[in-house]
């Protein structure tokens, strides 16, 4: 009975194995040529390199996504492999997210300006119009969940930590399910818990909700700042890639544990696979609009002092002439030349790159300062137990000994007085 369902299960397998491939290469074709087409217009107009180093990072996620997927589609053996370098690249792309909204507000210095001019709006208005003032109000967890604007500048500290803890995690738990894989522990998509899968997926699942949750409450704070750039759209385009590929995932290995989709592995990353080739030619597309490179093609006149702008004045009657008002408008933009694209890659990976490095180390020593606080705080009190134990110590000797003098000088007394009496 094991063996039928075996063969009918290798016959299915192999009867949809074949058109799924070519159904997703082609929707994988879609998706490289939009995104690469994206990513060379940005590149080849690289007019604000603060922003745009971050969108190439984030549009890069298509066909990263997209060539992992058809790879391990094409061969299940490689499917823990691609698996790997497609999760250490979404938690790269979070962090590139992340970094484009800061740099779109002006950089990490006006960040905090910002958020701290919110924070004091909020904190320091009066109340009825009055110049009684409300209290101040404590900067704690549960202001930033309820209250995000109370935190003030320690809002961004906490947005950059929730985002390069993810990308963090999300890199030593990739290469942990492979070290577990090679010694048969990990059980991919088997929710065991003798397995490594199931734990390291909890612990994935609160990395990535903190990280998406922490960027919630930033863009709620500096939502208004960013209406040039349409934000929602890019947060509606960005979240639905990582958070349903993730939760896709999931869903798959927990339906396929209570036999509701065949419980084979082949099975089960192909169809992961299949869904991210044709949800990667969506997000091509998606990204075409959301994350064009048309805004940068120009630039405002005042970047080139050579080019004069052109003013002009109207004169606009009111109230049947009695007044007059003057308006002007001065709009006017010039074509940004071309630039190199190797020179604009090498400002991406060099740049790019020195960044990354800083606030992971950055979010490092974040980690582990509270750590090495508690440590001292502990020894300390080891030191101190220590040095009261000694002078506990040190204090009962001293008594004993003034106890045996007085004994002594007791015992002295009373010979003294024995010696007088017998002599008497």
């Amino acid at each position: 009975m094991v063996s039928f369902y075996i063969s009918l299960y290798m016959n299915m397998y192999r009867d949809l194995h074949e058109p799924a491939l070519v159904i997703g290469g082609c929707f994988v074709l879609v998706a490289l040529i939009l995104s690469l087409l994206l990513i060379f217009q940005h590149l080849r107009y690289y007019s604000n390199p603060a922003e745009q180093k971050w969108i190439v990072g984030v549009i890069f996620m298509v066909p990263v996504y997209a060539v992992e997927s058809i790879l391990s589609l094409w061969n299940p053996k490689l499917s823990l492999a691609c698996d790997i370098l497609r999760n250490c690249y979404e938690a790269f792309a979070l962090y590139s997210f992340g970094s484009y909204l800061i740099a779109c507000l002006g950089g990490e210095r006006q960040v905090v300006e910002l958020l701290e001019n919110e924070s004091g709006k909020h904190i320091n208005q009066s109340l009825l119009g009055g110049e009684e003032k409300p209290e101040t109000q404590k900067r704690t967890l549960y202001n930033f969940i309820f209250h995000p604007y109370v935190v003030g500048k320690n809002l961004f500290t906490i947005e950059k930590f929730g985002l390069v803890q993810y990308m963090i995690l999300k890199t030593v738990c990739a290469f942990l399910a492979l070290i577990m894989e090679i010694f048969g522990v990990y059980g991919d998509g088997k929710f065991n818990w003798h397995c490594g899968y199931p734990y390291i997926t909890v612990v994935l699942n609160f990395s990535q909700m903190w990280a998406l949750y922490c960027l919630v409450q930033f863009y709620n704070v500096t939502h208004h700042k960013l209406q040039p750039i349409k934000p929602l759209a890019k947060f509606i385009s960005f979240k639905a890639i990582v958070f349903a590929t993730w939760w896709q995932g999931v869903g798959i290995a927990f339906m396929c544990s209570l036999r509701v989709l065949p419980k084979e592995r082949k099975f089960q990353t192909g169809l992961q696979d299949l869904l991210i080739c044709l949800e990667m030619a969506v997000a091509a597309i998606a990204h075409v609009f959301v994350f064009s490179a048309k805004p940068y093609h120009f630039v405002p006149t005042s970047l080139y002092e050579e080019i004069s702008a052109r003013k002009i004045e109207k004169t606009l009657n009111i109230e049947d002439g009695e007044k007059s008002a003057v308006v002007e408008k001065i709009e006017a933009k010039v074509e940004v030349p071309g630039t190199s694209v190797a020179e604009s890659v090498q400002d991406i990976v060099v740049e790019g790159g020195q960044k990354v490095v800083k606030d992971v180390v950055l979010t490092v020593n974040q980690a582990i300062e509270p750590v090495e606080k508690g440590m001292t705080k502990i020894q300390e009190t080891f030191h101190q137990t220590s040095v009261d134990s000694e002078r506990e110590e040190k204090q009962e000797t001293e008594i004993k000994i003034e106890e045996q003098e007085e004994n002594l000088t007791g015992d002295n007394r009373y010979k003294r007085e024995t010696e007088i009496q017998v002599e008497e």
